[in-house]
């Protein structure tokens, strides 16, 4: 199987990543869903663009809790080293991630459409002026703009919020033009997301899946299943890469 989907990678004319939270929980960052998921200890409802809104304080203290002290800490692991690989070697054309913790581009990558936006950036409600995290105490909540004195807000897709442009066009262009698409730790739960490997498939993409668990795309959309972690199964991988 692993020599199969290496001779699929290097054979291609654009090989296309498009990853979930999976690959970020082997970085000890917890997935949103299912077992030990945020949605365990945290009400969902936080993180809808209506109750920023009218509990603006306590969606920041939340905010801060996981996605800045949690988060902040974390470092990108083997699997997302491999994805930087592949692009440094022309191999792979760009990454799609779902994720929100800038660990492909902490880890090398330079073609990332993140999709559902960035915490590495903040955004002011009222002028929309955006500002590095880096730049921005969060010793005092909510932060506000130095501009207009605006709340600002992570630069992310909250529940109620459209994706982000170009990420969203730039994405489903993507799924378009592959002939090759690496699905790595997405389960295949959250739209419109969900809508971009079946976009893939038909036209004509040959899919890698790499899960630890079977997916919504397993039976429906992949021709190779790696069941394994992130990181195991893209050392693999990268070794019959290697060996070819």
């Amino acid at each position: 199987m692993y020599t199969r989907a290496a001779q699929m990678i290097k054979l291609s004319k654009r090989c296309v990543a498009f990853t979930g939270a999976g690959i970020s929980v082997e970085s000890g960052i917890p997935p949103f869903r299912g077992k030990n998921g945020l949605w365990n200890k945290y009400d969902p409802q936080i993180f809808d663009i209506q109750y920023f809104y009218t509990h603006t304080h306590h969606s920041w203290e939340v905010i801060r809790d996981i996605f800045y002290d949690l988060f902040g800490k974390v470092t990108p692991n083997a699997a997302h080293y491999a994805l930087a690989e592949l692009e440094a070697r022309k191999m792979l054309s760009a990454v799609i991630t779902q994720n929100v913790d800038n660990l492909h581009y902490d880890a090398g990558s330079i073609v990332v459409h993140e999709f559902h936006g960035s915490l590495k950036n903040l955004v002011c409600l009222d002028c929309r002026s955006k500002y590095k995290i880096s730049e921005i105490d969060l010793n005092v909540l909510p932060p506000r703009c130095e501009k207009c004195n605006g709340i600002l807000k992570p630069d992310v897709i909250f529940f109620g919020e459209a994706i982000p442009e170009p990420a969203q066009t730039d994405s489903f262009n993507e799924a378009k033009k592959a002939d090759c698409f690496i699905l790595i730790g997405t389960t295949g739960m959250v739209a419109p997301a969900n809508m971009i490997p079946p976009k893939a498939k038909s036209n004509g993409a040959q899919l890698i899946e790499i899960n630890p668990y079977p997916s919504e795309y397993t039976d429906s959309v992949t021709d190779i299943f790696l069941e394994e972690t992130a990181t195991r199964a893209m050392e693999k991988l990268m070794e019959e890469i290697d060996n070819l």
